[in-house]
This record gives C-alpha cells, sequence and structure tokens, in this order.
C-alpha cells in the first residue's frame, strides 16, 4: 500500500513539473538559444585583475566569439576589503571580500541595453601573524568570487537567451 502510494505521489509530480513547462535553460545542446547567444556576445577588457579575472571566466562559459559579435557585454566592478574583529593589539582578525558588479548586455548595432542586472559575491578572510598567508588568502578569494560573478552572469544570460526564444516561438504561432 504504501509503495503504491509513493509511486502515485511520484507520477503526479513528473506531470505536475510537465504541466508547468520547467525546461533546462541549456536543453538542446549546442544549439540550444543560451548556447548560441553566449558565443555571439563580445567581453572587451575589464580594468584591473579582478576584472581580468571575471572576463577570463566569462570567456570560459561562454566559448569562443564568432568574428561579427552581435552583443557587448560591458561589465563595472567594486572589489573591497573591509577589516573586521579587533585584536587585543588593535589589529583586524577577520576580512570581508566583496565583489560586485553591474553589467549590461549591448545590441552592437543599435547601442540599445537588452539587460541591466548586477551581481555580487564575498567571502571572509581570516587574519593571520603571516603577511604571506593573508594575502594569498585574499588572491584565493578574489579567484573564488570572479568565477561567482561569471557563473551569476552566465546564467542571468542564458535566461534571457532562453526568453527571447519563448517570444520569439510565440509570434511564430500567431
Amino acid at each position: 500500500m504504501l509503495c503504491n502510494r509513493r509511486k502515485l505521489y511520484l507520477l503526479l509530480a513528473t506531470f505536475t513539473l510537465a504541466g508547468c513547462n520547467l525546461a533546462p535553460v541549456y536543453s538542446g545542446g549546442s544549439a540550444s538559444a543560451p548556447v548560441v547567444m553566449m558565443t555571439q556576445v563580445e567581453i572587451p577588457l575589464v580594468p584591473d585583475r579582478s576584472g581580468f579575472l571575471v572576463r577570463q571566466a566569462l570567456i570560459d562559459r561562454f566559448g569562443t566569439t564568432t568574428t561579427t559579435p552581435r552583443y557587448r557585454l560591458e561589465i563595472e566592478l567594486d572589489d573591497q576589503i573591509l577589516a573586521f574583529g579587533v585584536r587585543g593589539d588593535n589589529s583586524a582578525a577577520r576580512e570581508r571580500r566583496t565583489l560586485r558588479a553591474r553589467y549590461r548586455l549591448v545590441i552592437i548595432a543599435t547601442n540599445s541595453v537588452v539587460v541591466d542586472a548586477t551581481a555580487g559575491s564575498d567571502a571572509g578572510i581570516d587574519r593571520v601573524s603571516s603577511n604571506y598567508a593573508v594575502v594569498a588568502a585574499e588572491t584565493t578569494a578574489l579567484e573564488r568570487l570572479s568565477v561567482e560573478i561569471a557563473d551569476q552572469i552566465a546564467a542571468r544570460i542564458a535566461r534571457f537567451a532562453r526568453a527571447i526564444e519563448s517570444v520569439d516561438a510565440a509570434a511564430a504561432q500567431k
């Protein structure tokens, strides 16, 4: 009796998810709308080390750009380190590294903005007596934050591509 009930719930859940048009963002493989759009995005140079790391992470996710890109991804970064947690000798015990990005996806031909959004992440860093260890921890945190920011940007662009595909499909049916 209990086994049949579980099967019924599983079957009901499957039909419910199918009915709400839930679909993977990258369904369709290399011909899917997000993958095709990401190859049409030019990523210009972004200043500073954090900009270099975010740009490289985005290039890793977007793949090789076509020779005539349709979009340009403009990125502005804000990288801050805030010390807190005071020790007895008035030195900081912890740091919080915050990386925020404001990005815009622009159609190159018309210079119109189609996505204007932000992404952000932060990481905690323990301050120790070794300056080398602190610098290494700050660098590692920046590398992780850059990957996190790139993941957020790529996911937002993929959702935009999927939404455009849905609008185009609806217009084609009319």
